[in-house]
């Protein structure tokens, strides 16, 4: 099944909901990786509720397209998405990290309901993604790959290796998203291993390259219906984002890669999220 296409403003009122249940669950963990988890939500949002095949009442569905999530640090933001659409109750979610949870700090294949695979070590993602299309595609299989990889992940040399097979094997059924915020654990991206010019570097990888806002519902979804209709090789999508997007004190700030807010922090971005804005 497709899920039902949601309006942009159904999709904002979610996200500020996603957001602030992404914020929460961290600070009750007193760990995670609110800034990156907080980049990507719109991201997820329009794979899950609008352009991906999928079923959460049959998560083994031979034909559902996949979902691999690269920057399993940002598992906060794919567990939060998956209980929206069904996969699992909402209570659950406040066992983050917690121990015999389900939800750990990345996801576990044989834990988490809704994951494809288990991920965390950077870079791994995208090989594993040109696996899964390969193999779909060798079935016979309509379905399609989809991965989400962060932007500090792409210095990552098993990235480029994946982009060059996906490329030769003309793996049409595959699109990758670089969650491109600017920022990496370390800091600014141009600074630690300068990135740019991003999208060219996956052209002269031979792949088909679409530039996005990462934060607009209707530019994703242009986005990946382009990837959709291109079948001669893989597609990816360079989607420009923000670092900690809608809680002002986190936005742009790499600290907030992988630190909780404090209760007062807590508080305020909760406020702003309600109030939907800062």
């Amino acid at each position: 099944m497709k899920a039902k296409r949601l309006s942009a403003p159904e999709m904002e009122a979610l996200a500020r909901k996603i957001r602030a249940t992404i914020v929460r669950i961290i600070y009750e963990a007193g760990s995670g990786h609110p800034g990156g988890s907080l980049s990507c939500v719109d991201i997820l949002l329009t794979l899950y509720f609008g352009v991906m095949r999928h079923d959460p009442s049959n998560p083994g569905w031979a034909d559902r397209d996949r979902f691999i999530l690269s920057k399993g640090h940002a598992a906060p933001a794919l567990y939060t998405v998956l209980a929206e659409a069904g996969y699992m109750p909402k209570s659950v979610l406040s066992s983050l990290r917690g121990f015999d949870s389900p939800l750990q700090g990345h996801p576990d294949a044989q834990k988490a309901p809704g994951v494809e695979v288990s991920s965390g070590s950077l870079g791994n993602g995208l090989s594993m993604s040109a696996g899964i299309a390969a193999a779909l595609r060798l079935d016979g299989r309509s379905s399609r790959v989809y991965c989400l990889l962060g932007d500090g992940e792409c210095d990552e040399g098993l990235v480029w290796e994946a982009a060059m097979l996906a490329a030769h094997l003309g793996l049409g059924n595959l699109t990758a998203i670089v969650d491109r915020n600017g920022l990496q654990i370390d800091g600014c991206t141009e600074d630690v291993v300068c990135l740019d010019p991003l999208a060219d570097k996956w052209r002269a990888f031979n792949w088909n390259v679409v530039e996005a806002d990462g934060h607009d519902y209707r530019q994703l979804a242009t986005a990946l219906d382009a990837a959709q209709r291109h079948t001669d090789g893989p597609t990816v999508i360079v989607a420009k984002t923000v670092k900690g997007k809608g809680v002002s004190f986190m936005e742009g700030v790499a600290a907030f890669h992988g630190k909780p807010p404090s209760k007062e922090q807590l508080d305020q971005a909760l406020r702003e999220l309600e109030a939907g804005q800062p």
